[in-house]
């Protein structure tokens, strides 16, 4: 299983909170696997330039379709903005198509909390997905 394991991208203040954003993504069939992860790294590249990220964690499972998203940002805003803008805009519209099935989950921490746990996140996305 592929991962992107967590990059600190800006050290927030000690004191700080941070808007975490965790998602799971599933592609349609295991052809558009390859070009959805082709387009998950170009986001990744955003990711670590976008002003706002404290940080982020990728993983994928290619032989189940699945990718999982995790990202902490300064504030909501940040994050909406990082996802409004170019190349992350384009992508997200070009894979429309491609997906199955999307569930994301956000949530505040203290920044103190970074990294956040992967099966924290895990357990917050079954739960979302549970109740929708």
């Amino acid at each position: 299983m592929p991962t992107l394991r967590w990059t600190t991208v800006h050290t927030p203040a000690p004191d700080a909170e941070a808007f975490v954003m965790a998602s799971r993504l599933e592609v349609r069939s295991l052809s558009d696997v390859p070009r959805f992860f082709v387009k998950s790294l170009a986001s990744w590249k955003q990711v670590c330039r976008a002003p706002g990220a404290y940080g982020a964690s990728l993983i994928a499972e290619p032989l189940k379709r699945t990718f999982w998203t995790l990202s902490a940002w300064q504030d909501k805003d940040a994050l909406y903005t990082y996802a409004r803008t170019e190349p992350h805009k384009s992508i997200m519209i070009g894979l429309r198509p491609t997906m199955k099935d999307s569930v994301f989950t956000f949530w505040q921490v203290p920044a103190a909390g970074l990294p956040i746990d992967w099966s924290d996140a895990k357990r917050r996305l079954a739960e979302q997905a549970a109740s929708a």
